[in-house]
């Protein structure tokens, strides 16, 4: 899925508390009831630095809660009291959103379960005085004490974000006890546990308003502290319950229920591992001052949990050993009840993939309990799928992790409820040739529920660190999608972290069943786990593991190219596209588009509910043509693409980047002439047309548009001509490309229609966009750096030959036709004159 995430949310990933073991429990309780004691018998005259006694103002009143520090309420006032064991201990601050305003704007403003963002904090004791907080980043690091350790220290000293004066002390003979009162910080606008002011301008947030601001509860757990406040904010004018108003409408209070966790980060903190680039995890990053002797070196860190074995000598002899702390994730009490078994099954179908580190039980999934009042979808302590009654047709996986190591911490997953009505869309359209299922409006639960377990399969991926992988599916050639046993037995794709639905190849006469169809844990899936979750103690430190990782990536590769990552972020590599399937582009999505065509007959008939619109049908015609859209998409990216690999000396018979081979680029065109440029009229079906009240001009012309503005811009023709550059005449050039464009584009001029013209004179105005615009020369005198490119040279000379075929054909033609020439000549002119 696509990982939709709320607007303050950065795509940073986090890590995830494991449980409190019963050991860890009982110690607690045994310091709980020390505390509770120590409160009930505290001296009434203890007076430390001229403070007031402990007992004046922790009074018999006071309503405790212990953890790893200890919170009391008195009257309406809070307290913390912290222990000198908690003074420079790096603490994790989480806040979310409990619940939201109501609003049609609901994506602006919030869900409940919405992550508002994360910093890390310490308490500093200031001579007894002052209790100061300071917010503490791990961008820069160093360690050598005989090296650049004082200086990275003094260039990066961390701000203070709160002052508190301490009321009392507590002490005895082993501990002091600080304690501070928070009230008026929680109520108010502050840096640690409210909206930043980015936050507040995206939503439209102005002043916090007293009077409806006050906080709700705080708790103390082992390892966290939990602070429900309820906040009110002025909002923008124009802004209501409802939506936007009109310009000029009265302001009015928007009120949200916080969250804000605080939670203790491990003392010890978890071995890192590096990243690699091969193998595709979120990641934490930071300058390191120490590793390289004549500089400096930026290091990534995955994103991973925690997991060590319970038996760790049966774990090195090879057997599967249990972890001290699994990942459990729960299920939203809100969700609907006929969903939650596939949820749960979408979270445990990664046990197998966990295997491969050596682990057993090592990720499950658990129906919330309903019967405990202490626990809470908020609580730090707990992960969870969180079911938002939304219309946004997505989910997503966000999760929070330690900043110094990368362990993810907790997770929420984002379940929006109309999600489903994009995985019907989906399904239908790219399934519903193949089966029968899929041919209605409301699919069967038992269709939907195995929907929805893939779907959260893939977000709990992302919870695990693994970023998507868009290069898996290019490793499987198209025609195993067709082999029935091959690819019920392996799946369409080596990674359900890939955006490949379903097998849109297969044909109908292919007789391949769901197991063929649907995405599923993959070979790569189950790679990656065992190469970023294996327990490594023969190496001390992240930098020790480096040759074997790297050792481990090679061979791999060399056994299957199915372990392959693909990047999501490369915008030339052909092979890491999104929603794409096989290793030919050009053949997969001419499978795609034979069933394309059958399905567009089928819409009136798939569609059909009684006593309703024809809204569906528009909906499902609509889904064929993004569908037909991303299937030219997929082509055009060959054109100009570069194979980008990432690769280490080791790997001396790969190649880090090269262009793709002048025949595949030669042959994207042909395909695109032949499916879009030529008129696609499978799309004009006359019937559903008037049912729906679709303009089929509108819907082509946009295609074809969309496609030119892709190949005729600065950076393809910048790409062709650094191609042609390096490798000369086995390059596809720009004048090849314009050549066989013309073939059907400028063909045939005398017999134009009405999307021949509209290709043509989107054709010319991409080709005047390259132009030089007057005062670039002046602009490049002036200091500005010039720019390099070729594209307007090329335009240049196009737009002259254009001109000369656009002439040739206003004079043989006569009416609209011979208007839209003259048209084309006027436009071409006046680029060509600089005006």
């Amino acid at each position: 899925m696509k990982s939709y995430k709320f607007h303050i949310l950065s795509l940073t990933t986090l890590l995830l508390l494991g449980a409190t073991t019963h050991a860890e429990a009982k110690i607690f309780e045994r310091k709980k009831k020390k505390a509770q004691t120590e409160v009930k018998a505290a001296p009434a005259k203890q007076n430390i630095n001229g403070l007031k006694p402990y007992a004046q103002v922790i009074t018999p009143k006071a309503k405790s809660s212990f953890g790893f520090l200890t919170v009391h309420k008195v009257d309406n006032n809070y307290f913390f009291e912290i222990p000198d064991s908690m003074l420079n201990r790096d603490i994790l601050i989480v806040n979310r959103i409990s619940k939201a305003p109501t609003s049609r704007q609901k994506s602006r403003v919030g869900y409940p379960g919405d992550i508002l963002g994360s910093k890390v904090i310490r308490f500093e004791n200031k001579d007894n005085k002052r209790i100061l907080v300071r917010e503490y980043s791990y961008r820069e690091h160093s360690e050598n004490k005989d090296g650049m350790f004082q200086s990275v220290r003094n260039s990066n000293t961390q701000p203070i974000v709160a002052n508190f004066g301490i009321e009392t002390i507590k002490k005895d003979s082993l501990t002091r006890n600080y304690v501070i009162n928070v009230s008026v910080f929680l109520q108010k606008e502050n840096p640690l546990f409210s909206f930043d002011a980015d936050s507040k301008e995206y939503i439209g947030l102005l002043n916090m308003v007293g009077e409806g601001t006050y906080i709700d509860t705080l708790k103390a757990f082992p390892k966290n502290i939990e602070i429900s406040t309820t906040v009110t904010y002025q909002s923008k004018k124009g802004m209501s319950n409802v939506g936007f108003l009109e310009t000029g409408s009265p302001r009015i209070p928007l009120t949200y229920e916080l969250n804000s966790s605080m939670v203790l980060l491990p003392e010890v903190p978890m071995k890192a591992r590096l990243f690699d680039p091969r193998v595709g995890y979120f990641t934490v990053g930071y300058t390191d001052f120490d590793s390289n002797p004549q500089g400096i070196e930026y290091k990534k860190l995955i994103t991973r949990w925690r997991l060590e074995p319970k038996d760790e000598a049966a774990y090195l002899r090879g057997e599967l050993v249990e972890p001290k702390k699994p990942i459990i994730i729960y299920i939203d009490p809100a969700t609907p009840k006929k969903w939650v078994p596939y949820l749960i099954q979408g979270v445990n179908d990664w046990q197998v993939a966990f295997e491969k580190a050596g682990f057993k039980n090592a990720i499950y999934a658990l129906e919330a309990p309903t019967d405990n009042p202490s626990w809470s979808l908020e609580d730090a302590r707990h992960s969870a799928i969180v079911y938002k009654p939304s219309d946004i047709p997505n989910a997503s996986g966000p999760h929070i992790n330690d900043p110094r190591t990368g362990e993810i911490l907790e997770t929420h997953i984002n379940w929006y409820h109309n999600v489903m009505s994009l995985l019907r869309d989906w399904y239908m359209i790219q399934a519903g040739t193949i089966d029968e299922a899929a041919r209605k409006m409301q699919l069967d639960d038992e269709l939907m529920g195995q929907l929805i377990r893939f779907v959260s399969s893939h977000e709990v991926g992302h919870t695990l660190g693994l970023r998507h992988n868009f290069g898996s599916s290019h490793t499987v050639p198209v025609e195993k999608l067709r082999d029935k046993a091959w690819v019920e037995a392996n799946g369409h794709t080596p990674s359900i972290m890939d955006y490949a639905r379903f097998n849109y190849v297969a044909q109908p006469e292919d007789g391949i069943t769901r197991a063929g169809i649907f995405p599923r844990i993959g070979i790569y899936d189950k790679w990656s786990i065992e190469w970023g979750y294996r327990w490594l103690p023969q190496f001390q430190t992240p930098e020790d593991e480096v040759a074997f990782s790297n050792q481990s990536i090679i061979e791999k590769l060399k056994t299957d190219v199915r372990y392959t990552f693909g990047t999501e972020s490369d915008p030339n590599d052909p092979r890491n596209q999104s929603e794409d399937l096989g290793d030919d582009s050009m053949l997969a999505s001419l499978y795609g588009i034979k069933n394309l065509k059958r399905i567009v007959p089928q819409i009136l008939t798939w569609s059909y509910e009684p006593n309703k619109s024809y809204a569906g049908a528009g909906e499902i015609y609509s889904g064929v043509v993004s569908q037909f859209n991303r299937y030219l998409g997929h082509v055009t990216k060959n054109v100009a693409g570069i194979y980008s690999n990432s690769i280490t000396v080791e790997q001396t018979d790969e190649i880090a980047r090269e262009f793709v081979p002048a025949n595949i680029q030669k042959r994207a065109i042909a395909f695109l002439n032949e499916q879009l440029f030529t008129t696609p009229e499978w799309l004009i079906d006359r019937q559903l047309m008037e049912k729906a009240k679709i303009l089929p001009v509108n819907v082509i012309c946009s295609l074809q548009s969309g496609v030119l503005a892709r190949l005729i811009n600065k950076n393809t023709l910048d790409k062709m001509s650094e191609n042609e550059i390096l490798n000369g005449k086995k390059a596809y050039t720009s004048a090849q490309m314009f050549n066989d464009l013309k073939k059907v584009i400028w063909s045939n001029l005398g017999q134009s229609d009405i999307y021949k013209r509209n290709m043509q004179k989107a054709y010319v105005e991409n080709l005047i966009n390259l132009l030089d615009k007057k005062g670039n020369a002046d602009k490049n005198a002036s200091g500005k750096r010039p720019a390099y490119s070729e594209a307007p040279a090329i335009a240049h000379g196009q737009l002259t030959e254009l001109k000369r075929l656009a002439t040739s054909a206003a004079s043989m033609t006569s009416g609209t036709a011979k208007g839209h020439y003259q048209n084309l000549i006027t436009l071409i002119d006046t680029a060509l004159s600089n005006k």
